[in-house]
């Protein structure tokens, strides 16, 4: 019984407290600090580097990129191609538009860039044809009101643009991925269309900027943090002290963060879109690291989804692998949680999950990626998952309190440099 109190006593700290799992590892602050700084200096020194370009590497004949085009020229295409229609049903012929390809099959993955880029092949998409008439139509109101509002020089969210004919559209699913084949088509970014998707991505942290004209603080946002503005081509003048750029997951572990003011013990920028990244989101990512040539290093879950979340800020969508060049930020590190994080932080059984069957296809799925492949530090992690059928949440650190997260497992990344 003597035996039991003693144990209990030697878990509490002077204060009574619990003793936090590995704390005792933790080295002061000022050591950590320094290990960020030479870290970030490094990156600095290798952001500098000219980035490759498709041009570069000899394959922008064989791969399809777009680029940002002002609004006169959106204009213009698409005038352009309205009257080559015109002709083409004057003359009897009737009209198709010359779609690029979006399917798995015209996709690459170029390890050189490291991310995800479209192939040159196209499919016709005939008026006259009962099996893609509707989509046809639907593709010409399209361009229809994006040349209204590029006469107006006014944005619309996506779902305005659904609800502009939705006997026509039918599903806002239709119309999302039609407005992707428009900016196919006519070569440019989704942005250049004036069409903008809702705020969703929030930021905190040690990052001033301007939007659109107004100066925003974002140390002084609370904890809720500033909304990531949808019109990225107005945020300019971004200046910051921090040492790396912190991006979540999910909602939940970025309100730990911001209301801890973990980017004031360790000077960061901390970014969330809450989930599966938007478009926002990833230009404002994209943007930062090449503004300020900070590191970005992730925190997700330890499933497959987690990952694959992970390879869409790094390498690029499937879905929008035609402005892959845009929407992709290089070089992200994996922090965690890992897998390997599991055991070695003795994250207890019953906060680890059992992976469903879908988890566990989609894991090996995964593995057969060539992003994947590239990196052998993910091929070990998602390994181990597959084979232990385990899954964890970045909560699953609340195990040991609630404040964990920041007081202990981060700063002990940060200062092991345990990142991939």
């Amino acid at each position: 019984m003597a035996d039991k109190r003693k144990r209990r006593r030697s878990e509490l700290n002077p204060d009574g407290e619990a003793q936090l799992p590995f704390k005792s590892s933790l080295k002061p602050d000022s050591v950590i600090l320094q290990i960020l700084k030479e870290f970030s200096d490094c990156s600095t020194a290798s952001s500098s580097s000219s980035s490759k370009t498709l041009d570069d590497l000899g394959l922008s004949s064989s791969c399809r990129e777009v680029t940002d085009l002002s609004l006169s020229s959106v204009q213009s295409t698409i005038e352009s191609l309205i009257l080559k229609i015109a002709r083409s049903i004057l003359s009897g012929n009737g009209f198709a538009f010359d779609v690029p390809s979006r399917s798995a099959a015209n996709q690459l993955y170029v390890p050189e860039l490291d991310r995800i880029v479209l192939k040159d092949k196209t499919a016709l998409r005939p008026y006259a044809n009962i099996s893609t008439v509707r989509k046809t139509t639907i593709t010409t109101r399209i361009l229809q009101l994006v040349h209204q509002l590029c006469l107006k020089n006014i944005h619309v969210t996506k779902r305005d643009l659904f609800y502009t004919d939705v006997k026509l559209f039918q599903d806002q699913t239709q119309s999302d991925s039609v407005l992707d084949d428009v900016s196919c088509i006519l070569g440019c970014t989704r942005s250049s269309l004036n069409v903008i998707a809702a705020e969703k991505g929030v930021v905190v942290g040690r990052l001033i900027f301007s939007d659109n004209g107004d100066m925003i603080d974002c140390t002084k946002m609370g904890m809720g943090g500033k909304a990531i503005p949808p019109n990225i081509d107005r945020v300019g003048d971004m200046q910051s002290d921090a040492l790396f750029i912190l991006l979540v997951e999910k909602d939940a572990a970025y309100i730990r963060l911001a209301e801890d003011r973990f980017y004031n013990r360790f000077p960061c920028i901390i970014v969330t879109a809450k989930g599966q990244p938007d478009v926002a989101t990833r230009l404002f990512l994209k943007k930062m690291k090449m503004e300020l040539k900070l590191p970005v290093l992730a925190l997700v879950d330890s499933d497959p989804y987690g990952l694959k979340i992970l390879s869409v800020y790094g390498c690029g969508s499937k879905n929008m692998s035609y402005d892959s060049a845009n929407l992709t930020t290089p070089d992200i590190k994996w922090l965690g949680i890992r897998p390997s994080d599991l055991d070695k932080y003795k994250i207890p059984e019953q906060c680890r999950l059992p992976m469903t069957e879908q988890d566990i296809k989609t894991g090996k799925d995964l593995l057969e990626e060539d992003f994947v492949k590239k990196n052998p530090g993910w091929v070990e992690e998602l390994t181990l998952m597959v084979k232990t059928k385990q899954k964890a949440e970045i909560q699953a650190l609340s195990s040991f309190g609630f404040q964990y997260l920041s007081e202990v497992y981060l700063p002990l990344k940060l200062q092991q440099k345990d990142w991939l």
